[in-house]
């Protein structure tokens, strides 16, 4: 696990000392990412940096790794979990190895098979690969997007890098892109390949490159997500979920450092832990939770522990904490983020990373074995089907009127508006009318179904059921779920894995029917049977509560005050509306309608505008308080004590 920077030039360069310093600067300014070792390569076309997260003792398995009597360099940051099945196949044809790392396996299989290689691989990265004798530079990112790969074109070239910081750093100035902000207030995060910055955009997963100095870059989609249902007995798919899972969860421990896990009081990280402690019975677990009733699964996560007869650790995060924590997150995320849930997984991250150098978590289990709640929509709107269409007309323009918060709106809404014309995504913040009145620069031409309009294309002849989980694959999982997950434990150099997001788990549950997701008024229907009897039976039944934080409360009381100075403080008048957040803010103290989130979102492009744009927080700023000590009481009444 790593992180690396990238430099292309489009013509032969000499560069000076201070070229270098800068581009080992770039490097530096990632440290989190690899803490344990900083390594270089140059040339006259390319540059790597590169810093290393140990977690497997590998023998000279040093980044950037050169490869065919270094014809061959290239820097990866990931776990290749089949990387030692794949070294045997090519041992087995000739193929000779320096080291028993998963990176010089990557290099011999881009030998053998080029651009084809990436279809090979079971796991999570972005890769860059230079071949100097041919002098043609490749890169990959996962299939998925587990794993950021980021990139910059100028005039000396292309710059790529695991984080955009890195790339930010050789520009003046950062451009907001308008259109990526107007996005944002939709989704609550910046949809992919945009990124905020008006020139840096990301690589999308299941995409690899190839490109020839002085050429255009050119992008080649290697995998992307179909389904493809099978009718099976019941039994037989439950048989089939579990030896995936084993299969997966095992290999995911691959480490020789130690590994924990995640645990909620969800099925999801539960059949991880579940299972992992199978292979590993020490393995230690990491919960959070807050003091407000109602928002916190510690309890549940203990119970749990205690039925597995694993240790687990668990930590409370205060509302203080909770605000004084943002300016540093937001640093991390690169772009604002506006799901909450991002504070407390980076607590756990950081009470984790002070025991083991892994973590497994259960990301993406509700993507592709349909667990969100919204996936049970079809089924509640039946009843619109038989509605006549002028009298649906009708009901669609009752429900325009109707002031927010009424109840029914939304259903009347639902059941009346086409799924692609309304949905993108697992969660949407403003509508494109309260975009009007937020945004000073607001672009009619620039709507959010633009984002979702040629997936849905793909899925068009798919149940509903599936459309909604494509979307969310390719919108929210990759840039809200996994990006979250990402920075946060990247921050406290741990590393994550998400055994659900593997290849072969994703062959299984895409050939599920749609009834064997949402049957029996619940979710992850066919999940839960092959649960039962690995987990304990208190989590199975239980409703989905995840990582839920109470701003819906705070922002009424304990942060009342510090949003209202936010707002009237931040130097983004020129961008926003205030007098619109603010009457948003007082409707929703009175009680009118629930606008956390959607203030929320507002909050938190603030705080990153706050670090990136008007520069009140400058990088040695986060530093220092990356290394203030910090307390917290856990669940047991105890005082806790980390560096952070």
């Amino acid at each position: 696990m790593c992180g690396f920077v990238g430099m292309l030039f489009d013509t032969p360069m000499e560069r000076s000392e201070q070229d270098i310093a800068q581009f080992k600067e770039q490097n530096n300014i990632i440290t989190h990412r690899g803490p344990d070792e900083e390594q270089y390569y140059f040339d006259s076309y390319v540059s790597f940096g590169f810093r290393r997260l140990s977690i497997i003792d590998i023998e000279s398995g040093t980044q950037p790794l050169s490869y065919n009597d270094k014809q061959i360099w290239m820097v990866f940051n990931g776990e290749i979990y089949n990387y030692l099945e794949l070294r045997q196949d090519l041992i087995k044809e000739g193929y000779h190895f320096d080291t028993d790392s998963d990176t010089e396996v990557i290099a011999a299989l881009f030998v053998k098979y080029r651009e084809e290689a990436f279809k090979y691989l079971r796991g999570m990265f972005s890769i860059l690969i230079w071949d100097k004798e041919r002098k043609e530079f490749y890169g990959a990112r996962d299939p998925f997007g587990i794993k950021p790969l980021f990139y910059y074109e100028n005039d000396l070239g292309t710059c790529f890098a695991s984080e955009k910081k890195s790339i930010s750093l050789m520009m003046e100035k950062e451009e907001v892109n308008l259109d990526a902000l107007q996005h944002y207030f939709s989704f609550q995060y910046v949809p992919e390949p945009m990124t905020l910055s008006r020139r840096i955009k990301k690589v999308k997963p299941g995409h690899y490159f190839k490109k020839k100095p002085g050429e255009s870059i050119v992008f080649t989609q290697y995998w992307h997500a179909t389904f493809q249902p099978v009718t099976k007995d019941k039994h037989d798919w439950i048989k089939q979920i579990q030896d995936v899972m084993y299969d997966s969860v095992n290999k995911h421990l691959r480490s020789d450092v130690p590994v924990g896990s995640f645990l909620s009081g969800g099925i999801d990280s539960t059949l991880i832990v579940s299972i992992a402690r199978e292979f590993n019975p020490n393995i230690k677990t990491f919960s959070v939770g807050f003091e407000r009733e109602g928002f916190s699964e510690m309890d549940v996560a203990k119970k749990t522990a205690d039925k597995l007869n694993v240790e687990n650790i668990a930590t409370i995060i205060s509302p203080e904490e909770y605000i004084n924590s943002l300016p540093k997150i937001m640093w991390h995320m690169d772009d604002p983020l506006a799901d909450p849930s991002c504070v407390p997984l980076y607590f756990v991250s950081t009470e984790a990373s002070q025991h083991v150098k892994v973590v497994l978590s259960g990301e993406g289990s509700d993507e592709l074995f349909g667990g969100y709640n919204i996936y049970r929509e079809p089924e509640s709107l039946k009843v619109f089907d038989s509605v006549p269409a002028p009298v649906r007309g009708l009901l669609a323009k009752v429900s325009a009127v109707l002031p927010e918060g009424v109840k029914g709106k939304s259903f009347l809404y639902r059941g009346t508006t086409p799924l692609r014309d309304r949905y993108i995504g697992n969660a949407k913040m403003f509508e494109e009318e309260e975009k009007r009145k937020l945004l000073k620069k607001y672009n009619d031409h620039v709507q959010y179904q633009q984002i979702t309009e040629s997936l849905f294309d793909n899925v068009e002849e798919y149940p509903l059921v599936n459309q909604m989980q494509y979307i969310d694959i390719n919108t929210w999982m990759r840039g809200d779920i996994l990006l979250k997950a990402d920075r946060v434990t990247m921050a406290n150099s741990l590393e994550l894995r998400v055994p659900f997001l593997d290849k072969e788990v994703f062959q299984v549950a895409r050939q599920l029917p749609v009834d064997m997701k949402i049957a029996n008024g619940t979710t992850k229907q066919i999940l839960r049977e092959a649960s039962r009897g690995i987990i304990p039976d208190h989590v199975l039944d239980r409703k989905k509560l995840g990582f839920p934080v109470p701003i819906r409360h705070w922002l009424k009381n304990e942060l009342n005050s510090w949003a209202k100075q936010l707002i009237r403080n931040s130097e983004t008048d020129h961008l926003l509306h205030k007098d619109y957040i603010l009457q948003l803010l007082q409707a929703h103290c009175q009680g009118k309608v629930d606008y956390s989130r959607k203030i929320w979102t507002v909050l938190m492009f603030m705080v990153w505008h706050q670090n990136f744009i008007e520069g009140t927080f400058k990088k040695e700023d986060i530093q220092k308080m990356e290394q203030e000590k910090k307390c917290w009481y856990t669940a047991e009444g105890k005082t806790t004590c980390i560096n952070m």
